[in-house]
Formats: C-alpha cells, structure tokens, sequence
C-alpha cells in the first residue's frame, strides 16, 4: 500500500504553522462565500464561517501571522459584519442565530489577533458597528454564558484599542437596552475576565473529551490538502493508531450520527384535503349542492361519486409518490472497518466520525466520505454518484484548485459514501459524514424537492378552464333570470332555469373522463415496458420539449465492449456484438490493410514511400471486409495473435458461465478484452491450458505509470513479458514494431520479426490512436517482448527487479479501442424526436470528448448545424450565473463532466426558458434533477432505487427507445382530452345558446330542469368517455409539442367550439320554432321534440368529434368500437326517456311522432354535412388547434 511520506505526527492539539500566503488564499475563498452565501445553495453560512473560525484557531491565534492584507481584511470585516447581526423568534423575545454568535466571535477574534483588521475597524463609525454587532440580543437575562462572555469581549475591546472615539461602552449598545449590559459588565463574569491576560473572546465550540480539549475541524472533502496536513488537522488521529475510543463520544455529540435522515412521513390527512380541495373538485361538489337544490337528488349522487373517484385515485397515487425517500436508507452501509486505539475492528457506519481512520478492502461499499492517506491500486465505482461505469483510480495527492468545489469525479483523493470498491485496498480519514456527505445532500435536495408541490400541465390547464367555466356560468345565470324576469316569467322558475344552465356550462365528466383517460393510457404505456407513477405525467410527457438524458446505461448500454483493434501491420478488426458476453455471439470482421492504404481519407499521416498505386492486377474480392475464420486462433496472421495474447494474458478478469448465465469478475476494461479474446477462442484459457503459459509476475496498473505488464513462462527459459496502456506512454517504451510482413505466428515472438522503432511508425500510431479517440472509443496499446531466463531465477520478486524483465525495449503490435457502445435503436428514436420538435440533450459525467462522440454518432450533437454544436462542461458551468445559463444562446446539447447540481441547473434553467422538461437516468446522482423535471423518466434495471421512486416513469427495459412511444402515448392522451373537452364544451354550449336566444326572444323555454339534467347525463359522459379511447391519429408524431403555457382550449379550439355549438343550437331552435308555430305542437310535445333533437344531433356529433380536424371519412364510424357502444347506451335511454311509462313522466317528456323523427334526421344530416365543410375549411386554411 502506497504511504506518503511523513513522520509520526504527535497527538495532540498544536496550530499549524503556515506561510502567510497560504492562509490568505484560505481567508479569499472563505470571504467570498461570505457574499456569495444566499446565491450559492451548495455551501451554508455555518459551514462557511466553521472553515474560518478553525483557519483563525490553527493558522493565526496565538501570535502565528499577526499581519495580512489590508484590502483582504477589509472584505473579511464587511463580510462579517453582514452577518452578526442575524436573529430569530418572535418580536418579544428576539435572539442572535448560532451563524451570528460565531460571526461575531470570529469579527472579535480577529480583532484581537490581526493588526490590519483592527485598523479597518477604527475606521468604522460608532454608529455602524453598533447596528451591524447587535450587542444588545447578547447581553440580555436569557442569553448564554458564551454569549455573554463574547459582549463582555467585544466591548472591553473596542473601549481598549478605540479610546478616543468610543470611550464610553454606552456608545455600542442601543439606550433601551444599556439596563441589560449594565449589570453584565457588573458582574463576576466581567471582573474575572478583565483579569485575562489571553484571549478574551469565548471558543465557539469545543469538544472535551476526559482531559483533552479539541477543536474538531468543519466536514469538508480537504481534496487540497496533503496527507501531512490532513495529519495535523485531525490532531487525534494517528496515521496508523487511529483515533482513541475515549474520544468518539464526543466527537459524535459534536458532528452527529452518521446516518441519512429519516424521509418525512406523509401525512394522509394533508393529501386527502389537498385532493377535496382541488379546483375541479370543488366545482363538481358546487354542481351537486345545485342540483340537491333542485331536488335531483340522483344527480347529485352521481357527481358525489365521481368526485369520491377521483380523489381516491388521486389520494393513492400521491401516497405511492410518499414512499419516494424511504429508498435511501438502502444506501446506508450497516458496518464499516475502522482503527481505534491501534486495532482494526468492524463497527456499526452510524458510529463513524470525522476523523477516524477507515480501512477499504475490495468490495467494500465506502461509509462515509473518505480522504485517503494511504492506496495500493485502490479503484471505486462511483456509478451510483457520477452515473460513469468505469472504476477511477484512485491517489492520495493534493488536488490544488481555486474553487471550494470540483467535479466529483476530479477528485481523485477522495472516496464517497454509498460507492464500492472495484479492486485493491485504502485507507483514508472520515471527512463528512451523514447529512453532509454527497449522498446526504442528494437526499436533502430530494427532501426539499418533494416538499414544492408543482402542478402538471394538464392540471394547471383545467383549473384555467374551470375558472373560466365558472365565470361564464355565473354570467350565464344572472343574465338569464334577469332576462326571463324582465319578460314577465315567473321568478322562481327562471332562476331554477338559470342554476341548470349554470349547471350545464360545468362539464361534469371533465375531471373522471380525464383521469380515466390517463389511466387508460397507463395501461398502454405498461405493456411497452414503461411504468407510470403519476397518472398526470402521461399528459406531461406528451408536451414535453426537451428531454435531457444521462449518457451511461441509458442512450449506451453501460457496459465496456472492444469496438476494433489496430495492428501494426495497419489492418483494423472490428467486433460485433461486443458487449455480449457469449463468445459464440459476433463476428470479428477484418479491413485489410491494403483496403486501408487505399482510402486516402482513413489516413491522417501518408508515407511517400508507399506508392498509392501498383501496376500488378488488384483483387478486389480480397480487399473486401470480411468476417475471419475463428476455428483455428493458430492460423491467425501474427499481428492479430500476438494483439490477443496482450489482451488475454495481461489481465486480471474472468468471464464464466455460471447457473445458465454468463458472469464476470473484474475491473470492466479488463472484462472487455477478456470477452473480446474469447470471441476469438484465444481467452486465457487458450494460452494456459492448451499452449502451457504459467503467469510468473505482475505489475500492476498505476495512475503514475499509466501501464500494467504481466510475465509469462512458456518453458524454463523462455519469459514473455506482456504490457497494456496509454498508447503515448507504451511508445516510450518500446525500441521495436512488427512489420507488416512479420512471418507466421508459429511460436514466440522472434528477433527478425521486428523492426527497429521510427519516427514515421510512432506518428502512424498516434493517428491511429486520435482517430479511434475521435469516435469517443478509450484506447489502449498493446506490447510485449520475450527474454531468455539465463540467471535460472526462480523466485517472482527476484524474477521481476531483473533490468531484462523492467517495461522497456518493448514490441510494438496494436492498439485495441473500447466503447460503452450506443443501444439499438436510440438513434432512430433521437431523429424521431427531433421530428417531433422535441429537443434531445445529453448530460453526462464522462469527458467531454467522449460525451460529443457518442452524441454525434446519435445526432445529439451535429457539428454543422447552428443550435446543435456546443458542448460546455460542468465546472464552466459554474462559472455562470443563473440568468447567464438562461440566457445561453445557443443553449448546448452536451454538457460534460457534471455534478449532480449541475444537472439541477440545467432543468431549472431549460424551465424558466419555457421549456417542459423530462429528465431521464439511472443513478442517485440524477435523482434530485428528475425529481425537480417536469417529467422524471427512471431505469427499471440499471435504475437505483432511489431514482425509481423519485421518477414519474419507469422503464422497465432501460431502452431510450421506450421514450418515444410514451411521449406518442403522452400526446395520445392529450389529444383525447381535447377532443372530448370540445365535444362536450359544444354539446353544452348548444343548449346555452339554445336557452339564451328563446329566453332573449321570449319563446317558451325548450327544456325543463329535468330535461337538462337528462341531457347532460346521457349525451355527455358515455360519448365523452368513448372519445378518451380514441386511437391515436398518424400524425400524432409529426406535430410540434404543445405550447406548455398555452391553455388547454386555445383559441382555434374556442372558435370550433363556438361555431360547433352555434350550428347545433340553429338547429334545434329551427325545429322547435317549427313545431310550435308551423306544425302548431303543444308546448311540451315541442319541448320532448327538441329534446331529442337536439340529443341526436350530440350523440351524431361524437363521430364527427373523433378528430377535430380530419374528415369521418378517414377516421372511419366503427374503429372506435368503444364510440359505438357508448351511443347505442345513450340513444337506448333517450328511446328509455321518451316512451317509457313513468320514466317519460318523471322526466316531463312527451311522445314523439314519427313526423318529428324526419325532422330530426334532416337536422342531423345537415349537422354532418356542417362540420366536414368546417373541417375543410381547418384544413384549407391550416388553423392550429
């Protein structure tokens, strides 16, 4: 295990003795956190003012740097004095906040300690520093005895070094509460401190553990800090020792358990009242007391049921949404391996604090945040935080930056909470432990996420259209009983008139067919694979516009495949299939290097030697790429054996078929070569137990080297000595290549196989390297020489230091180029996205390079169209403010190397520029940002659990391709809901109008209360709940997403309506007009004619609103089967209605002749042949809907 070197650090508390300018670097950063505070949600004002109070204990007090820079000084004062004076409670009894206590302590020990502070603070008018010190909240009865004590201090103080501007203390403290401070500076307290010779201001918060005092340092990462440092911050711990057991107690009082905090339980009460008292809700419940007003008491039973409906399915889909933070306490790890008092023992994670000494073993899940002190070839997956599945290498140097926060995949120094360990072993200080770790935080972004309840689209479209109902209802009323009133017509019955038209306008179905719908279109969207949480996002998801998605696991496959090989001979291998780990899966299709020579623009650097052209005849059969024969790995060409050797031998992985699987174990790089070697039926086996090769040493990779070489026996003399990596730094090492007419591969490597290393070879490399890089493949080089064993050594270590068996004078024979490939399919459904004016943006952990190859190779990212080329990475990120990330234009389509707050930026951001955002991923490192999505899209398989909850879509297959379908779902679902919404707006606007002109023309009016009721009972729920089962139109993905701040009837909607319920209203006025004054019918046969008319014409009228703008014609009458039925139910209880016995009574209906059914079918012909011409004319004209 790697050790820095340090000597034996005493235990116990002495300052750290730095150079000035070290300290002040540390003072800038701090300071400028001071203002940047409110802005900067990543840090807290306590966190901020710890980090200085322990630079003041360890790095000034006591004399050790009595002078810094004036200017600095001046920024830390006002920085300071911004924060003293902080308070909280009621107007009565207010207090100073523990952030302003220790602000002020600081501002005095700083005061005491620091010339050039002490000259800013004489400048400072009396009156300033008495607003901005707030003294008087310190010196109060109830204030503590460190609150007084620091008063106490910061008078006596200024009265001592200002004597001649503040003399007299009274100047500091308000008149009103001199009383207070008065008897302070009169008490014992202040007598025993004017004694003091030390400092007078009081220690904020110190730890007492027996005899020992500490200052436990503030729970930060330290990435910048060297192991000696750290050593000296954590005074109490011994680099071998570990921490004494006495002083965990006190340390855990201070920093607190390590454990995530308990997600808040949903209160059921809450939720329930939140469903009753939504909107819609409300306005069903209106529509219930009016019609137990009328005495219809049926009526109101069916709309007391459909508001118990929707508030149940409601009510459990938010208590499913409840359980979204109990995921968490699944990334807690129970036990942890730590040193105390000098013995490794295994403990309960929740019992770790900062500074004890945490020992990681391969497997290990790490317990809390970890700076390491000591490594041997120590990798962590941090897949579960960075969303990368590749294992980062791990180190204990100092990371030197400018900001308090880098990537978390920068820092190399440090392991975190909740990832595990890929390979080798660690040991590291515990630096951050529950709620202040990386994960901690995660979960408190989620906690806070979950508490802003933001409505959907849809929701907030229908409490737009419910508020205008409810006004136009209202309108409706008063204008008809005022009208019918002037009239001279009975006062009570116009008013009853009135209260059912009101009625009438609120389409009572809306919120049951809409939730009906959705859940509909759940169901659909289930047996694609894709799992709905939230019924409202299936609408969301149908007006998205943009739909940022993670790269790793969910537009790739998450998992590494060797995607070609190069060999020095200049022929190129590709691998299909290669991240199957079935050998029998793939073929490896040969590009011969002539093929290569040939193709001018495959070549970056040409070689004037080598003539383009030959006289002798080409066989082009033979310059064709073409599967090899994988029978007999022997009768390979040797470049291609020898490429496969170093990739089989040179390697720690396995891949086995175990209980019907295949299995790996193993760094997944290493994995990638092994399966692709197998592929090839030369895996390891091949070479140990068919060719008898005994592995004799091994170096293992280092992130210094950037090289692993492993030595094999193939006899007692003979070693082969293999070697894989970083294709620049194998070049340096190797003297020789293999030319492209080596001989056959009969045996080991021969000495005139080889050619001496050049220039123009080493530049062909590096070409061939870039070109690889550019397609956003890892590259590494493949070597190896063989060496006569004259010495006889037998023992490894002794094998391995001999000058023969060191990496150098290597052979030259490939470079092999792996891929965490794109899945099947994504590309496609990325340009139908795109198709569908819905934007595709990549957000991903991985370098930038890579992110924009493989974003190119999707057509995320196309070079050479403007608003599809940039790509920034997170720490530039940073840099922006909120609005200049707004304001980004073009806003880019790859964001690189980011945080998980990055991530939560960027939905914000795309938000407040009026986009809808759906936020896909897999790790907990995309929770908080699909939690804050308008729609949150989760991985079923690769998925943590955390992620699902948090989601509003699961997919079960983990395929991006499973997106498109849900929004096409999505889009389906709102454009059932838009149909029905202006099928039963027109249904219900007819009657308005049909009302509004008889009451307005004083023709009898033409529906009894009853009729009303019956009418919107059977011609608007059953029609309106076919049309929530429309199939879906062919066109559907060939719109543009809806406006998501347009409302849910627009105004081309509103115009169909209003025309819709005219033409409707026409009609039936025509023939009742008719049978009163032309056929002279009684008024109540007049009024059941209507009736039905007007029924008929509705119930005619939902074929015709299954597109709102394609002709019955293409739509058809009986693809809709559900439509069918639903009419057939309502025409069997108009027939009902109409002549049955005492049903026709009770409703105030009449028998209707056959004369009137031919005016009837007249009027619904003319309807039909209305509507096509309206349809025509949408068309015609192309009115956007």
């Amino acid at each position: 295990m790697s050790k820095p070197s340090s000597d034996p650090t005493p235990n116990v508390d002495v300052p750290i003795i730095d150079g000035k300018a070290s300290i002040e670097q540390q003072i800038e950063v701090f300071v400028h956190d001071l203002f940047d505070v409110k802005e900067n949600k990543a840090i807290s004002l306590e966190e901020v003012l710890e980090g200085l109070r322990y630079v003041m204990h360890f790095r000034i007090k006591g004399g050790c740097q009595p002078h810094f820079d004036i200017g600095l000084m001046r920024r830390l004062c006002e920085g300071l004095l911004l924060n003293t004076g902080h308070t909280e409670g009621h107007l009565l009894r207010k207090r100073a906040t523990a952030a302003a206590d220790l602000a002020f302590f600081l501002f005095g020990d700083f005061l005491e300690e620091v010339h050039e502070f002490r000259a800013i603070v004489g400048d400072k008018d009396v009156y300033e520093l008495r607003s901005q010190l707030k003294i008087h909240y310190r010196c109060q009865p109830s204030s503590s005895e460190q609150q007084k004590r620091g008063a106490i201090a910061i008078v006596q103080l200024l009265t001592e070094y200002f004597p001649r501007h503040i003399s007299d203390w009274r100047d500091l403290i308000k008149e009103s509460e001199q009383g207070d401070m008065e008897q302070l500076l009169a008490s014992p307290l202040a007598k025993e401190m004017s004694k003091e010779e030390k400092s007078k201001m009081p220690r904020s918060t110190d730890v007492v553990a027996g005899n020992t005092v500490m200052l436990p340092p503030p729970q930060a990462l330290y990435f910048d800090r060297s192991v000696e440092k750290l050593l000296r911050m954590f005074p109490h711990t011994h680099p071998d020792n570990g921490l004494p057991s006495a002083l965990i107690p006190a340390l855990r009082e201070q920093y607190g358990i390590n454990r995530l905090p308990d997600p808040p339980r949903p209160s059921w009460i809450k939720m329930l009242w939140a469903q009753l008292t939504d909107f819609m809700v409300l306005l069903l419940l209106a529509a219930a007391i009016i019609q137990a007003g009328q005495q219809e008491f049926n009526s109101m039973a069916v709309l007391l049921i459909v508001v118990v409906l929707n508030t149940v399915i409601g009510f459990s889909q938010e208590w499913k949404a409840g359980k979204t933070l109990s995921a968490l306490m699944d990334l807690t790890v129970p036990k942890a391996q730590v040193i105390r008092d000098g013995e490794q023992q295994i403990v309960d994670s929740d019992d770790l604090v900062p500074g004890d000494l945490a020992v990681l073993d391969e497997g290990d899940a790490v317990p809390a945040d970890i700076r390491l002190t000591e490594v041997a070839q120590l990798e962590i997956v941090e897949s579960i935080l960075t969303g990368e599945s590749l294992p980062v290498t791990k180190k204990t140097d100092a990371i030197k930056a400018k900001s308090r926060r880098i990537p978390l995949g920068d820092c190399l120094g440090n392991v975190f909470m909740s990832t595990t360990v890929a390979k080798g072993r660690g040991k590291g200080i515990v630096v951050r432990t529950g709620v202040q770790t990386e994960i901690g935080k995660i979960s408190t972004a989620i906690q806070a996420g979950s508490k802003r309840k933001t409505k959907t689209p849809i929701q907030r479209r229908l409490d737009k259209l419910g508020k205008v109902l409810v006004l136009i209802a209202i309108v409706l009323c008063v204008l008809v009983a005022v009208i019918g009133i002037a009239w001279k017509k009975n006062v009570q019955e116009m008013i009853n008139v009135g209260l059912s038209l009101a009625v009438s306008v609120i389409p009572e179905g809306l919120v049951a067919v809409t939730t009906v719908t959705m859940a509909l279109g759940v169901r659909r969207m289930a047996s694609k694979q894709c799992v709905v949480r939230t019924l409202p996002a299936v609408e969301s998801l149908g007006s998205v516009t943009v739909i940022c998605s993670d790269k790793t696991g969910t537009l790739t496959e998450g998992k590494m495949g060797t995607s070609e090989m190069w060999t020095a001979d200049n022929t190129v291998y590709r691998f299909t299939e290669s991240t199957s780990l079935d050998p029998t899966h793939g073929e490896i299709i040969v590009e011969p290097a002539e093929l290569r020579r040939r193709m001018i623009h495959m070549r970056r650097t040409a070689t004037p030697a080598e003539p383009i052209h030959s006289p002798q005849p080409i066989d082009y059969a033979a310059l064709r790429s073409r599967p090899i024969d994988k029978s007999d790995p022997s009768t390979y060409a040797p470049h291609l054996r020898y490429s496969l050797m170093v990739a089989a031998l040179c390697n720690n992985a396995s891949v086995h078929f175990d209980n019907n699987e295949w299995k790996t174990v193993g760094d997944p790089t290493e994995v990638a070569l092994t399966v692709a070697a197998q592929k090839a039926n030369a895996g390891p086996r091949y070479w140990i137990d068919q060719l008898k090769y005994r592995k004799v040493f091994e170096r293992a990779f280092d992130s210094e080297r950037k090289l692993m070489s492993s030595a094999y026996a193939s006899s007692e003399r003979e070693i082969t000595v293999l070697c894989k990596g970083a294709p620049e730094e194998l070049l340096r090492k190797c003297t020789s290549y293999l030319p492209t007419a080596a001989g056959p591969s009969t045996g080991a490597l021969q000495e005139e196989q080889q050619m001496p290393m050049s220039e123009e070879f080493a530049t062909q490399v590096t070409d061939e390297s870039s070109r690889m890089a550019s397609h956003g493949l890892r590259v590494l080089g493949l070597a190896m020489k063989v060496n006569v064993n004259d010495m006889q050594v037998s023992d490894p270590t002794e094998l391995s230091k001999l000058p023969s068996m060191a990496e150098n004078n290597f052979t030259f024979v490939g470079l092999v180029g792996l891929i965490d490939p794109p899945k099947q399919g994504v590309k496609e459904s990325v340009e139908t996205c795109q198709q569908a004016g819905i934007r595709v943006m990549m957000i991903t952990g991985d370098h930038v390079e890579t992110a924009v190859a493989i974003a190119s190779k999707l057509g995320i990212f196309k070079p050479d169209v403007p608003g599809m080329s940039r790509a920034i990475l997170g720490r530039e990120l940073d840099l922006l403010s909120e609005d200049a990330i707004i304001e980004l234009d073009p806003f880019p389509n790859v964001f690189a190397r980011v945080s998980p707050d990055n991530k939560l930026t960027i939905v914000k951001a795309l938000q407040q520029r009026g986009e809808l955002v759906a936020m896909t991923g897999d790790g907990v490192n995309d929770a908080p940002a699909i939690k804050s999505a308008d729609v949150g899209v989760a991985m079923g398989q690769a998925g943590t659990e955390i992620t699902k909850q948090a989601a509003d879509l699961v997919l079960l297959n983990d395929n991006f391709t499973t997106i498109v379908s849900a929004v096409e779902e999505g889009r389906h679902v709102f454009d059932n809901i838009l149909k029905f919404i202006v099928y039963l707006l027109s249904c219900n606007g007819s009657e308005i109008f049909l009302m509004l002109i008889c009451t307005i023309a004083n023709i009898e009016t033409p529906f009894t209360v009853m009729m009303i009721l019956w009418a919107n009972i059977i011609a608007d729920i059953p029609p309106a709940m076919a049309l929530g089962v429309e199939p879906r139109e062919k066109t559907l993905m060939k719109r543009p997403p809806r406006d998501p701040r347009s409302g849910v009837v627009t105004r081309g909607v509103w115009l169909v309506i209003l025309i819709q319920s005219l033409m409707m209203s026409v009609l039936a006025l025509g023939s009742y007009v008719l049978a009163l004054y032309r056929f002279n019918y009684e008024v109540h046969h007049a009024q059941s004619m209507v009736f039905t008319n007007l029924t008929m014409i509705q119930l005619i009228h939902s074929f015709l609103s299954r597109s709102v703008h394609l002709s019955i014609i293409k739509t058809g009458v009986i693809s809709n089967r559900w439509m069918v039925l639903a009419a057939g139910v309502s025409f069997f209880f108009l027939i009902l209605g109409v002549y049955a016995p005492g049903i026709s009574t009770w409703l105030e209906l009449s028998f209707v002749s056959w004369q009137s059914w031919i005016m009837i079918l007249v009027c619904c012909t003319i309807q039909i042949g209305f509507v096509e011409l309206e349809k025509f004319a949408l068309r015609y004209y192309h009115v956007t809907i």
